[in-house]
């Protein structure tokens, strides 16, 4: 990583947000933020496989071209299938095709055997005390945000 001083010299609070960064960016990239496709595949497959599209989106926080963007990605990966709902037919109900349930399972795998190694330096008091203090420090956050 490139520093222009050395880490010694930088406010302890810039630190922190640093390696706060770097965790944030790890789990984006690795784990697909809070909307990436593997996480579009995961909700699929713990909401039965299927689900019309409106209500798939729904759960999560993307705007709806960002969202059907997504769903053709995973579509022209043959991970996703579109069809109307039988129901209403100006619907579309987006299902897993078999390799996307492979790729849920395989993701949710990767997540949970991360999970398992995650905080495997921490003692178990130490992860009660760094979850207490990102608990307390996101509290404060939402209040900044509330703020402005």
């Amino acid at each position: 990583m490139f520093r222009t001083q050395p880490p010694e010299d930088l406010p302890q609070e810039r630190l922190i947000l640093r390696d706060l960064g770097f965790c944030g960016h790890y789990l984006h990239y690795n784990f697909g933020g809070r909307s990436g496709q593997s996480h579009i595949l995961v909700m699929l497959h713990k909401r039965g496989d299927e689900m019309p599209q409106g209500e798939l989106q729904s759960l999560f926080d993307i705007q709806s071209g960002s969202f059907s963007e997504a769903i053709s990605k995973l579509e022209a990966e043959g991970l996703v299938e579109r069809t109307r709902s039988d129901e209403d037919h100006r619907k579309m109900v987006v299902r897993l095709t078999a390799e996307g349930l492979d790729r849920a399972k395989a993701s949710i795998e990767r997540h949970m055997e991360f999970e398992g190694e995650a905080f495997a330096p921490l003692s178990p008091d130490e992860r009660a005390k760094l979850l207490e203090l990102l608990e307390k420090t996101a509290n404060h956050w939402k209040e900044l945000e509330c703020r402005n």
